[in-house]
Parts: C-alpha cells; structure tokens; sequence
C-alpha cells in the first residue's frame, strides 16, 4: 500500500503519540509498503528526513506556549491537500488528529481519499486542567468535527470508544496499543540501578510519563511519606521545576529512553499513574510487562488494563486518601504485591506490536475496498444519467 501518515507530533519529540507512529513505521517498512510522514518542523536541526523507510515532510510551526518542545503546524488546507495529491496515497492515517490532522482530514475528503483516525488524545478534557475551560466545547466541536469525516475511528480503549460514540461519532472500532516484551522485560531489573536512587534500601515507587499539567503527578505528593519508600519519578516536561519544588523528597531522573527506561521500570517495585485523561496509558503496559504491578486513576484507558484485585488496583478518580491507602497495602504486602505483580506480567503478554499493527492494517484496508466500492457505484450511477 501507499500511505501518508499525517502526526500531531512527531519526532525529535517523544511522546505516546510520536512512539505509536514510530512502532507502525517499523511494520510498514518490513511489510514493503511505501509511507511518507507530514509532520510539523522542528527547531532541532539534526532530525532525519527519512525514519523506517518514510520520508518525512515538515510543514511550517510554532511552538505551544508554555511547552517549547512542543510545536503546532500553521497554514491552511491547500497545503496539505497539494501534497496528498502528489504523493496520492492509498489511505491518509491520522495521528491523534486535532489541529494538522484537521486540515488533512478537509484535504483527503476533497481528494476523494479514504481516512483512518486514531483518537489518543483528550485534549478537550486538558482545557479545565489549563486554566481555560471555556474552549472545552469548542474542542468537542473540532474531534467531533475530525472524526465525522474519517471513513474510520480507531480508540484504543473501552473509555474511549464509548466516549467518542456517545457524542454520535460514527465508525468507531477499537485499535488497542502494543507492548515491545523483549524491551520491557522483568529481567531488566537492576540492583545498582536501585541503589543509585534509594540509597537506603527503599522500595522504589515509580511514575513514568510527561511532568505536564494534564498529568496530575503533583498528586503523588501524597506518596512521598510512604515508609520505607522512595518516589522515583522518570521524565521531563515544563512542570519539573514547580515538582522538584513541591516534592523535595523524590527523585527526578529526567527523561530516559531505550534499555535506561526499560531498566528503571523493571527496578520499580510499585508503579502509579495518577492522570485522568489517559485514552490509553502506555507506561501502564510497559510496567506490567516489566513485571510491576500498578497503582492508577480509575477513569480512562487504565479501567481496559488493569484489573482490580488481581493485576493492581484502581483509586477513586481524585480521591488521593484511596490512593496512598492502595499504594499502603501492596508496599506493606510483599507476597500481595508479588502476585499481582506475576499476574500483570502474564495478562500483556499476547499484546505485541506485531500483532497490534496487522489489525491496523487490516483496518487500511477495509477502507480503501470500502471507498474503491463507493467511488465504482458513483460512477454507475453517473453512467446511468
């Protein structure tokens, strides 16, 4: 197939977005197929033009305020539409569609070219949590927008899905995520590793994520007493400063990626995510398949992954007493904590990138026949008058 992957965000930054991208590339490259990317430029100026075989178009940008590394494609529609008739793709794949994605959502449609959108991000839900609550609807109307035009909606969880049809958006399939378990792997479990952050022996509590507002990693304050543990938190973003600051207590590491992350998470004893707006939650995966049990928000993407009693436990959304009580029991418990553990390494394990990237594009291509039916009987149609 012929594909133009069009990415809210992309690389050099690395976000749930940016790495589900990269993990479809790796397929579509081995699979043959012919892929060009349509992403937002960068201010980095050693990015590469061509990442698993796609090239890599950047459109013009601006960074979002208050999150430099962040950035934002302006322009208009003929842009995008001129360079998908160039390229004349079989299909248009829409990352986490909502402001590129919404000129290439207009552009493919007038092109006559079938669209897949992934919804996996809830960025109407951010505004309250960004001080800006009044542009709530208007973001709904720009999703609801996206999504009614796509031939076909992908969420990756039950939450999801449901939300995207309980505001009648039509087309909705479930396209889950996949966990690399070769990388994320308990082996990977590091004494020297644990020593360097908890010096004392601790338990280790861990978050892996952005330190961004939608987050809410300012909730784990209330873990930082713990006894006999140590918060450990991996990542970057632009609320660092004001954490570092508010939990003096916990160790930052900054962002670590590759065979550093994969080791940090397996040397956790506990993982806890405490965001709200998670359509899916990743890192809940990777600490599962690295052998950790988790702690997360009962709202979103983390009601599809973990299960109540058996792989971690789910607190009541903002409820930061239940929380610290769930965290208490599994760190004051270590055979509970060993077989909830087991049990979340065991329930991913079918859960591979392979697997996941076949249904994608079993999905392409049920769009494009759908399409190639519908533009046939146009043509009858316009034969017969």
């Amino acid at each position: 197939m012929r594909i133009a992957i069009v990415a809210e965000s992309f690389l050099p930054l690395m976000n749930g977005v940016t790495h589900s991208i990269l993990r479809v590339l790796e397929h579509l490259q081995e699979r043959g197929d012919e892929v060009m990317v349509i992403a937002p430029s960068t201010s980095d100026t050693d990015v590469l033009d061509v990442v698993h075989g796609a090239i890599v178009h950047r459109l013009p940008s601006v960074p979002l305020a208050g999150y430099a590394n962040v950035r934002v494609a302006v322009g208009g529609v003929y842009r995008v539409k001129r360079m998908l008739a160039d390229y004349a793709p079989d299909v248009v794949h829409l990352a986490s569609p909502f402001v590129l994605g919404w000129r290439a959502a207009q552009a493919a449609a007038q092109l006559g070219i079938p669209t897949v959108a992934i919804y996996q991000t809830e960025v109407p839900s951010y505004m309250a949590r960004y001080g800006v609550p009044f542009l709530e609807n208007w973001a709904w109307n720009r999703v609801e927008n996206i999504h009614l035009l796509a031939d076909r909606t992908l969420a990756p969880s039950t939450f999801a899905l449901n939300q995207l049809r309980g505001r009648g958006i039509p087309r909705v399939d479930m396209w889950r995520r996949g966990v690399d378990t070769a990388r994320f792997a308990p082996e990977k479990r590091d004494g020297g590793w644990r020593a360097s952050v908890a010096p004392g022996g601790e338990r280790i509590i861990g978050y892996v994520g952005r330190l961004a507002v939608e987050k809410q990693v300012e909730d784990l304050a209330v873990l930082a007493d713990v006894p006999g543990t140590r918060l450990v938190i991996v990542g970057d973003g632009p609320q660092r400063a004001a954490l570092e600051e508010a939990i003096p207590s916990a160790v930052f590491t900054g962002f670590l990626g590759g065979e550093e992350l994969a080791r940090a998470v397996a040397s956790f004893d506990l993982f806890v995510h405490p965001g709200e707006f998670e359509t899916f939650c990743q890192t809940i995966q990777e600490a599962m398949a690295s052998g950790v049990t988790v702690v997360a928000t009962g709202r979103g993407g983390p009601l599809d992954l973990v299960e109540n009693s058996r792989t971690g436990w789910l607190y009541r959304p903002g409820d930061l007493a239940d929380l610290r009580s769930r965290v208490m029991d599994l760190m004051g418990d270590d055979a509970k904590r060993r077989a909830f553990a087991a049990a979340a390494h065991a329930s991913v394990q079918d859960r591979t990138w392979p697997a996941l990237n076949a249904e994608l594009v079993r999905h392409y291509r049920e769009v494009i026949a759908a399409s190639s039916v519908s533009a046939g009987r146009s043509t009858s149609e316009g034969a017969g008058l």
